[in-house]
């Protein structure tokens, strides 16, 4: 039977939509990309840098542009190298090759054969997390899973809450927000395990102080998108348009919104979505919080990379009325932090230590609820490994970490914390 015209076009989609799906379908390879190290002089370069974000073809930022003399790493295809060297040339920046294959370092830090039980030698898979979670609340009666909120593709957004006495202050723990930062996942589950388990003073003293409420993948499809599709993916899922796919989770949130450091360009990797919690994570997972909004009294937000310890406001470089409390805070934790291995971080606000950045779950904590103490990390490192930080590194960066949490909140409760402002 001859097919009609319509049929002819109908048939012809169904056919590119499977090539398509055939060719998305297939895990994204980063042979020959390379990050290149760049450090704007002028104020000028820095807009010029700017720019090529918004370019979603072959360029993407590791370290966004902010300010002049701060690092700049854009990880560059091997197609867009002679146009990137071309640009470098006109503008005079000053820029060297930082890693010089992004797979060879994929390949390096991702394990071929992983072991059967959940440990912290390895990045885990979300299915692997969930089900440690599942296993520390059947096992202890300290742990209560939550489904805190969903996701596009039909995901909970699993967490825990940990209690060893009713009544305690809360606080409240995310990761994982950009799908592509593993250690950041990692970490909460070490902190988790350890608040859990440790039989350090200091530690046990911390954990049965508070209730904690614990997620440790705040975008948990794209955290499974970054194990089977795509490594280096930041978004969320969410088709934007026809080319399009995800907004940035950590400017999506409903606290000044699109005011600085987020991007309307659906394919950037910092589009903001179409509207505030035009996302279902942020959405739901905002739900969550407002319902418990009265049982926590800090927030703690986990990153990678460069080595920060960060503070609200993002939007904005204006300085919060308790500045000077969460700066004095910082400095002990990263004080504490730097004690076991020497690694060295900075602690400031958003706006003024990293970049401008709008609609973050840190600003949102402190603009809606007025919480005393918001924190960002940026985990290791400085930008060595970048994303790409080696496995062998998640049990370090956990235990100091968990070092600097025991100071942050030391600190904390010697300035009357957690009561109320």
């Amino acid at each position: 039977m001859l097919l009609s015209c319509k049929g002819i076009i109908m048939w012809k989609i169904i056919v590119l939509c499977t090539i398509l799906g055939l060719a998305i379908a297939e895990k994204a390879r980063f042979n020959n990309y390379k990050v290149f190290r760049i450090i704007p002089t002028t104020a000028a370069q820095v807009e010029i840098l700017r720019e090529l974000e918004e370019i979603s073809d072959g360029f993407s930022f590791w370290e966004t542009p902010s300010f002049v003399g701060r690092n700049v790493d854009l990880m560059v295809a091997p197609h867009k190298l002679p146009q990137f060297y071309e640009i470098m040339a006109q503008i005079g920046i000053p820029h060297q090759i930082h890693i010089e294959d992004v797979q060879a370092l994929i390949d390096e830090t991702t394990p071929m054969i992983r072991s059967k039980s959940f440990d912290f030698t390895n990045y885990q898979p979300l299915d692997k997390i969930y089900n440690y979670l599942d296993e520390l609340a059947n096992n202890s009666d300290k742990v209560n899973t939550i489904i805190g909120g969903k996701t596009y593709e039909g995901r909970q957004i699993k967490g825990v809450k940990l209690s060893f006495k009713a009544n305690n202050p809360g606080i409240f723990i995310e990761g994982g927000i950009h799908a592509r930062e593993w250690i950041s996942p990692a970490t909460v589950m070490y902190i988790l395990n350890e608040l859990l388990t440790s039989n350090n003073t200091d530690v046990r003293a911390l954990a049965e102080r508070y209730d904690w409420y614990i997620f440790p993948s705040f975008n948990p499809d794209g955290y499974v998108y970054t194990h089977t599709t795509n490594r280096m993916w930041r978004k969320t899922r969410k088709p934007y348009g026809l080319i399009c796919t995800g907004s940035d989770p950590n400017r999506n949130w409903d606290y000044k919104w699109m005011s600085g450091g987020a991007s309307s360009n659906p394919c950037s990797e910092t589009y903001a979505g179409s509207a505030p919690f035009s996302d279902i994570e942020t959405k739901s997972m905002s739900e969550y919080i407002k319902s418990i909004a009265d049982k926590f009294d800090a927030y703690i937000s986990f990153h990678s990379y460069s080595q920060l310890l960060m503070f609200p406001y993002g939007h904005t470089t204006e300085h919060l009325e308790n500045y000077d409390e969460e700066y004095a805070i910082g400095s002990k934790a990263i004080a504490a932090l730097k004690q076991r291995y020497g690694t060295e971080y900075v602690t400031g606000n958003i706006a003024e230590t990293i970049y401008v950045a709008s609609g973050s779950t840190c600003d949102y904590i402190k603009g809606t609820y007025g919480k005393r103490l918001s924190y960002t990390y940026e985990l290791r490192d400085r930008g060595r490994y970048g994303f790409l930080l080696p496995p062998n590194q998640i049990i370090p960066t956990g235990e100091e970490t968990l070092d600097s949490l025991v100071a942050m909140f030391k600190e904390a409760e010697a300035r009357g914390f957690p009561k109320k402002n």
